[in-house]
């Protein structure tokens, strides 16, 4: 049996490590990309003739000098949905009238998403997240109640469900500065459905170790963690595994406008995978050894020069 809660000081430290990457590349500018939805702009339906495909549109964006814009094309009920960035009047014009040249411009279909509107829609976002993180602290706290120190549970869950953000966030920056790929609300809704997922997947672990400190198989917390996490871990692999293949099978066939959404929640799944088995116990293990104020001593400090 592989001793997971021995080598939870070189779990910690990969954590560390993947969480500062994160942070860094998705806070640098450059990095995460908000999309239209999030900065707002010009929105312009195209009824398509005979001879009109999503590449002529391509084409023809990419000619008229919005390149950039041609990644956020949507196919929609026979229709093209065209999203742009902030044009002045002039420039909308300019655009119905180009694109007047191989489909038919759909005036109710144009419109105009303001800054404001677009930012409020990502603040909501984040909120949401925010608070779906808060509940479930509050949450686990309370189901583990009978535990002694339930909320460190909680914050064990918490903690590896932020660990799998943090990575998604971090290679999604990766991308955007990369391939130019930007943050959608289909990738909002994916990091919704990693925070359940992933979630979950920590709960079965975390719960097992209740059950099996209750029971009293060993006066070693280390012990408890160890034999918990090897119970669980075949479970967590498969599942896990099982899921990454049909998202794969998705991915690889279905793709386009859901690609952001398929390619969060792979990676989610695969770094809820390692957290849930590598991270959420090892941390109740430093917990419960009172190993923080040791990590804190660790950090090196400047020497004072003696007068």
């Amino acid at each position: 049996m592989f001793n997971f809660a021995a080598k939870r000081h070189w779990f910690l430290l990969v954590l560390v490590i993947v969480v500062v990457f994160g942070v860094v590349s998705a806070a640098v500018p450059g990095g995460l990309k908000l999309g239209w939805d999030f900065r707002g702009g010009f929105q312009l339906t195209l009824a398509p003739n005979e001879e009109t495909t999503i590449d002529t549109v391509k084409d023809k964006l990419t000619e008229l000098g919005y390149g950039e814009a041609t990644g956020r094309v949507q196919e929609t009920g026979g229709s093209y949905l065209l999203l742009l960035g902030d044009l002045s009047e002039e420039d909308q014009e300019n655009l119905r009238t180009e694109m007047g040249t191989i489909g038919t411009v759909v005036q109710e279909g144009t419109g105009y998403i303001s800054p404001a509107v677009a930012s409020e829609t990502a603040r909501n976002a984040a909120i949401a997240t925010g608070l779906a993180m808060v509940a479930m602290l509050i949450y686990i706290t309370l189901a583990f109640r009978k535990v002694p120190h339930s909320i460190r549970y909680g914050t064990a869950a918490v903690a590896a469900l932020v660990f799998n953000l943090l990575v998604v966030l971090g290679i999604f920056s990766i991308l955007g500065r990369v391939l130019g790929w930007e943050i959608d609300p289909m990738f909002i809704t994916a990091i919704l459905a990693i925070i359940g997922y992933s979630v979950n997947d920590s709960i079965v672990v975390l719960d097992r170790i209740r059950e099996n400190k209750a029971r009293g198989i060993s006066p070693d917390y280390d012990v408890t963690v160890n034999f918990s996490i090897s119970q669980t871990l075949v479970r967590s692999l498969n599942t896990s595994i099982t899921t990454l293949l049909a998202v794969l099978a998705v991915y690889l066939i279905v793709g386009g406008p859901i690609r952001s959404f398929l390619l969060a929640l792979f990676l989610g799944i695969v770094a809820g995978a390692y957290s849930s088995i590598f991270v959420a116990g090892p941390l109740l293990v430093f917990w419960e050894r009172r190993e923080w104020g040791k990590l804190i001593s660790w950090i090196p400090r400047p020497r004072k020069d003696k007068a």
